[in-house]
């Protein structure tokens, strides 16, 4: 899983043992799914390690639980303060942060509700998502062809496990085939996201995103390169998206906590412009990482300090 896992995982107020952070095989969630969870980024920064918009990542994990009725019964400030708490009782500084909610052991059968909710936050060292060259080099990717979820089936907006088996099989199904991520498509044929990031393309300087209504879950690093973008005065257009429009790009990139700002060098082996990490993209992802070497103001509930 990681270099290190860490030794104490926080459990509803509590500190446990990694290894005895344990559910029963019988646990509503892994028959049905039912989970909530974020993936959050501690940085080192030139004040001491950081955890990257904290609060927000547990505002998008109450919001989650709330649309499966299933909303954590701590406040976002504690659930914020038990991710302090949980880094520093593991001595760690930059790290992966794993904040989590799911229906635990109590009666059987598709009805979550008799079912008692658990919260979890579990931290561990992870290196780079799609590969240590990725930053640099960018990936090779295809258009999947499994589809996201059509709208009035699941909640996109939530970050569910249960939504996640989608991505399982975009993710299995690119692998498989040689390539490092896939590309869903939403039920009309737009360009939605990968498996768990989200995309732009650049097309003669005009940087494209697709829309909510694409089946997206709107990620917190696509809003920071949103943020980003006004500030260096370039337009971002949030539209739906054709697929061949990803063919004919100057650029592609993905975004996401585990993925960062990772360049796409080609999508189903036709080159993305050069082949290469782009200008523009090469750009995003220097101010992107300003952001944690203090050569970058940002709002200042972004970074909380360990």
């Amino acid at each position: 899983m990681g270099v290190n896992n860490g030794k104490w995982a926080w459990k509803d107020g509590e500190f446990i043992e990694w290894q005895n952070a344990n559910i029963h095989v019988m646990s509503h969630v892994v028959h049905y799914g039912s989970s909530v969870f974020e993936g959050i980024r501690a940085y080192d920064t030139q004040s001491g390690p950081a955890v990257f918009r904290l609060r927000d990542h547990m505002e998008r994990l109450k919001n989650s639980g709330k649309m499966y009725r299933m909303e954590p019964e701590y406040t976002t400030e504690e659930l914020c303060d038990a991710v302090i708490e949980t880094i520093r009782k593991n001595k760690m500084g930059p790290c992966y942060i794993r904040p989590f909610a799911f229906r635990g052991f109590g009666t059987f059968g598709v009805n979550p509700l008799n079912n008692p909710l658990e919260t979890y936050i579990c931290i561990w060292e992870w290196g780079k998502y799609l590969g240590d060259d990725a930053l640099e080099q960018g990936v090779d990717v295809c258009v999947s062809s499994w589809r996201r979820f059509a709208p009035s089936t699941f909640p996109a907006l939530a970050k569910a496990g249960s939504n996640y088996m989608n991505s399982q099989l975009i993710k299995m199904e690119a692998l498989m085939d040689g390539y490092a991520e896939g590309i869903a498509l939403d039920t009309n044929g737009f360009v939605s996201e990968g498996s768990g990031e989200n995309i732009f393309i650049v097309k003669k300087g005009i940087l494209h995103t697709p829309s909510i209504s694409s089946s997206i879950l709107p990620g917190l690093t696509r809003n920071t390169v949103m943020e980003i973008c006004k500030d260096l005065g370039y337009e971002v257009r949030e539209a739906m998206i054709l697929r061949e429009s990803l063919y004919e790009a100057d650029e592609v990139f993905f975004t996401g906590t585990a993925a960062e700002i990772t360049p796409v060098r080609s999508v189903d082996k036709i080159k993305v412009g050069d082949g290469k990490r782009g200008p523009i993209t090469a750009i995003i992802q220097e101010q992107f990482f300003n952001i944690f070497n203090g050569k970058r103001k940002t709002p200042d509930d972004w970074l909380t300090y360990i």
